[in-house]
């Protein structure tokens, strides 16, 4: 079993752990006795991910992963531990997409000249304008 991230990548799902925990907030009776919420750690350094993943992951500035490389997701949006858990493996599976995806590389450009004229007319218009403001002379 392993959780697909695009048509060549998947993790094994023995890379990542999985631990029941308590939920937070309100949710009746069940709240103190059942442990509902999900924290999912997944280590980006142990894992079987392409190279460009993983320097994609360590690149990333997210608060879900911590300075040894750990990625921490805590689902707790549902009452039931399959649901939060089916919740972290997407979270995890879009945040290594995230990672992966490659950016296009900007094209510096420049104004054209005739652009570059608009935009001086309109200041020498707004600065006329501006200038007949001024406190009327008798």
């Amino acid at each position: 079993m392993s959780l697909k991230i695009s048509s060549h990548v998947s993790i094994p799902l023995s890379e990542i752990q999985f631990q029941a925990i308590r939920a937070q907030g309100a949710g009746g009776q069940n709240v103190n006795k059942v442990s509902s919420a999900v924290h999912l750690r997944f280590d980006i350094d142990a894992s079987s991910l392409p190279e460009a993943y993983r320097e994609g992951l360590r690149k990333l500035s997210d608060q879900r992963i911590t300075d040894e490389g750990i990625i921490v997701i805590k689902a707790q949006r549902f009452r039931s531990q399959d649901k939060n858990r089916e919740d972290a493996l997407d979270r995890l599976a879009a945040l290594v997409r995230a990672a992966g995806a490659t950016r296009k590389k900007r094209k510096p450009t420049k104004p054209s000249r005739s652009s570059q004229q608009k935009r001086m007319d309109s200041k020498t218009k707004h600065g006329q304008l501006k200038s007949q403001r001024g406190r009327v002379k008798l």
